[in-house]
C-alpha cells in the first residue's frame, strides 16, 4: 500500500471510532431518564448547525450542503414520525431518508469543492430543494402507489445486513458508501472520509428507525463527522504541502521551536531544475517534486520531512549527530541520483521542449539533489541558526558541482 493509500487510510480511522461510539451510545442514550428527552432530541439539531457553522467557515460549500441535508431529513422524520409511525408520511419521509439522502452524500462526496455562494453552489442547493419538494408532492397528493412498491423488498431480494431497510435503500448506501471511500483513496481528503462515515452512521440510523432514541444518536454523531472533517482537512492545508504530502513551512517553523539538545539539520535543492521545469513544462516538474519528496519522506534515522518551499527540502533529525546522519543523507542523495522517472506522453504534449507536429514517445529522465547538513556547536544553538548553516552548506555543495552532500 501507497503513502497515499495509507494516508487515506489513516483519514477513515476517526470517522470509523465515531460510528463504534454511536453504536454504543444509542442504547445508553435510550436509557437516561425521560426528563432529558427534549434535551437528546435536540443534540442533532446543535450538532448539524455547529457542522454547518465550521463548514462556513472554512468555506466547504460542500459539507455545508451535505449537513443541510441531514438537518432536513431529521426535521422531516420528526415531523412525520409525530403523525404516527404508519401513516404515509412517517413511511414516504424514512423511505426518502433511506434512499435520497445516501444519493446526495454520495454525489457531494464525488464532486469536487467549488463553493457554496457561486453557481454551481446554487445549482446543488436548488437540486437538494427539489428532492425536498417531490417529497411533499408525494406526501400531500397521498400517492401511495408510488411509495409501497419501493417499500417492499422483491420475493428474490436476499436479506443480509440493514435488513430492515428497503431493498432500494440498501442499494444506495451501498452504492454511495463505495463512491465516497473511492473519493477519500483518490484525493486523500478528509472531508471525503468524513462524508463516507456520515452515510454509513446515517444508514445505521436508518436501520434502527425503530429503536427509542437511536436516530436523534446516529444524525448527532454523523454531525460530528462532517464537523470533524473539515477541521481535519484545514489542519492538513496548514500544516501540509498539498502537492508533495510533506510538512509545510508553517510544520518547520513549529518544529523549530520545539528543538534542543542535539539535533541535525538537512536542506535539499533540486539541481538545475528551473532548467527542468523550462525543457519539460510544470507538469513534469511536480512529477519531480513528488518523486523527490517521497525519497525525503524515507531519508530513515527517524527525520521528518519538510518542504521548505519551491524546489528545497528540509529534513529534521532529532537526537543525532552529522556523522549519524551523514551515510543516510549519501543514500538519500545515491538513491534520488539513480532513480529513473518515465514522462508520460501526456505530460511531453504540454511541454515546451515537444514537438507540436508528431505524438511525443515517453521519456526516461533523473535528477540530482545537492545536500548542506549542519548541527549545533559553540557558535550556534539555536534551531533558526543551525537552519542557516544547513543552508549555506547547501550552497558549498552546489559550489563543488552538485549531486553532493557537503556540512
Amino acid at each position: 500500500m501507497g503513502m497515499s493509500s495509507l494516508h487515506a487510510a489513516f483519514l477513515l480511522v476517526t470517522p470509523l471510532l465515531l460510528a463504534v461510539a454511536a453504536v454504543f451510545s444509542a442504547p445508553w442514550m435510550a436509557a437516561l431518564p425521560p426528563e432529558l428527552t427534549g434535551l437528546q432530541r435536540l443534540a442533532p439539531y446543535l450538532s448539524l448547525l455547529f457542522a454547518i457553522g465550521i463548514a462556513l467557515a472554512f468555506q466547504r460549500g460542500r459539507i455545508v450542503l451535505a449537513a443541510t441535508a441531514l438537518l432536513a431529513a431529521y426535521w422531516g422524520y420528526r415531523f412525520a414520525s409525530g403523525l404516527g409511525a404508519d401513516t404515509l408520511a412517517a413511511r414516504t419521509t424514512l423511505l426518502a431518508i433511506s434512499i435520497l439522502l445516501p444519493l446526495n452524500l454520495g454525489g457531494l462526496a464525488l464532486l469536487r469543492e467549488r463553493g457554496l455562494f457561486s453557481r454551481f453552489g446554487l445549482r446543488r442547493a436548488l437540486t437538494l430543494l427539489l428532492q425536498i419538494a417531490i417529497v411533499l408532492v408525494v406526501i400531500g397528493f397521498d400517492m401511495e402507489r408510488i411509495v409501497a412498491p419501493v417499500s417492499i423488498d422483491p420475493a428474490w431480494a436476499v436479506r443480509g445486513p440493514l435488513a430492515t431497510i428497503p431493498l432500494a435503500g440498501r442499494a444506495a448506501f451501498g452504492l454511495a458508501l463505495a463512491v465516497a471511500l473511492v473519493a477519500t483513496f483518490r484525493r486523500g481528503t478528509a472531508i471525503e472520509a468524513g462524508i463516507a462515515g456520515a452515510i454509513a452512521t446515517v444508514a445505521l440510523a436508518c436501520h434502527q428507525a425503530a429503536v427509542p432514541l437511536a436516530f436523534p444518536t446516529f444524525f448527532s454523531f454523523a454531525a460530528l463527522m462532517l464537523a470533524t472533517g473539515v477541521l481535519q482537512d484545514a489542519y492538513w492545508l496548514a500544516y501540509r504541502d498539498h502537492l508533495t504530502g510533506l510538512g509545510s513551512r508553517r510544520a518547520l517553523d513549529e518544529r523549530l521551536l520545539m528543538l534542543s539538545g542535539r539535533f541535525v539539520i538537512a536542506m535539499i535543492d533540486v539541481d538545475r531544475f528551473k532548467q527542468f521545469n523550462d525543457r519539460w513544462g510544470h507538469a513534469v516538474g511536480d512529477q519531480v517534486l513528488r518523486m523527490v519528496a517521497a525519497h525525503v519522506a524515507r531519508a530513515g534515522g527517524g527525520c521528518r520531512a519538510y518542504r521548505y518551499g519551491g524546489e528545497e527540502f528540509t529534513l529534521v533529525f532529532a537526537g543525532r549527530s552529522v556523522d549519524d546522519v551523514q551515510p543516510l543523507l549519501e543514500a538519500l542523495r545515491a538513491a534520488i541520483e539513480n532513480y529513473v522517472l518515465t514522462i508520460r506522453a501526456a505530460d511531453l504534449s504540454a511541454s515546451p521542449a515537444a514537438d507540436p507536429s508528431a505524438t511525443p514517445p515517453k521519456v526516461a529522465v533523473s535528477v540530482t539533489v545537492s545536500i548542506g547538513v549542519a548541527a549545533p556547536d559553540d557558535r550556534r544553538q539555536a534551531p533558526e541558526s543551525v537552519l542557516d548553516a544547513a543552508d549555506l552548506a547547501l550552497r558549498r555543495a552546489k559550489d563543488k558541482g552538485r549531486n553532493t552532500v557537503s556540512r
